[in-house]
């Protein structure tokens, strides 16, 4: 017996556009900060050009993966294609991982050995960068709560949004004091942005793709619940986990009096249960198995 979301994907059409236009904006700045890093010698540049590399296959996955998910379900894949949402967040961010350490890396290298920039260029470029890094920020913020996919993209924009201002910085600092190092600190302070929020997130779609219990859900509080539920003797088989970052699915093996089998209590106990979880747990896919007391000495591996 289970209760059904039926609202799974419903927000996909919605996020389709602003990441198309997104998508778009990234794709512009890429091209224009590789021709600014070619121009001015700037690893800060390079740096937030590689970023908006990611960006853009980020946002690509992000795209193709608001169009999979409102696939319907099918015998074969019975979710549809909801954890398209996980694997594009999941890409993004391994790619984004790399990106950040070769980042810092270099920019190390750099502190050491500097090379010449041209400060003028690496202004222009960065000014440029920045201004489209907020229009795709006003964008994605629309959008971007309750999932991870679109999570992901707006992670990248603001961090790319900082790398810009980081870029700034230093183009003032070397235009005024000619301290060229200043490029190879910009970059390590984009490199630094970029590795602890995307070890974050690269943790939490690991989660979803190992079936971890999800954060939020707490499943000895569940399980309190469920044994304050009238009928109901003990609790086992008790799992939870997310096929996709907004959709939690909870499953359990309630043991109750054996007089419910007969007395038609089972649906209304099957109300309170789900009514339970939705409301106190926003769990609202669950699917319980009911069982009389003696029934757990014909099963085999029963978990805790």
């Amino acid at each position: 017996m289970s209760g059904h979301d039926h609202d799974h994907g419903l927000a996909a059409a919605g996020h389709r556009r602003p990441l198309a236009v997104v998508l778009g904006i990234s794709s512009a700045i890429l091209v224009v900060e590789v021709i600014g890093a070619l121009i001015s010698g700037s690893l800060a540049l390079l740096a937030d050009a590689g970023h908006m590399l990611t960006d853009v296959v980020g946002l690509t996955l992000a795209l193709i993966a608001s169009v999979l998910v409102e696939r319907p379900a099918t015998s074969r894949r019975t979710w549809g294609y909801r954890r398209a949402e996980i694997l594009a967040a999941a890409a993004q961010a391994a790619v984004l991982l790399a990106v950040g350490i070769f980042v810092v890396v270099e920019a190390i290298r750099r502190l050491i050995t500097p090379p010449e920039v041209a400060s003028g260029a690496m202004l222009i470029f960065g000014i440029v960068g920045l201004l489209g890094n907020a229009l795709s920020i006003l964008l994605l913020s629309r959008i971007q709560r309750g999932n991870l996919n679109t999570r992901a993209a707006m992670l990248e924009v603001v961090n790319d949004a900082l790398g810009s201002a980081a870029v700034l910085a230093a183009a003032v600092i070397i235009a005024a004091t000619g301290w060229t190092r200043a490029d190879a600190i910009a970059s390590l302070a984009i490199g630094v942005m970029i590795i602890p929020r995307t070890w974050k997130l690269l943790r939490e779609t690991t989660d979803v793709l190992m079936e971890a219990t999800p954060r939020s859900v707490d499943l000895e509080q569940i399980r309190r619940h469920i044994l304050g539920v009238s009928h109901v003797h003990t609790v086992h088989d008790l799992h939870a986990s997310s096929v996709a970052s907004d959709l939690p699915v909870l499953s359990a093996h309630v043991v109750v009096d054996e007089s419910c089998f007969h007395d038609g209590h089972l649906p209304q106990l099957l109300d309170q249960l789900q009514q339970c979880l939705a409301g106190h747990f926003d769990v609202e896919h669950s699917t319980f198995q009911f069982e009389p007391a003696g029934h757990a000495d014909h099963e085999h591996g029963a978990h805790a």
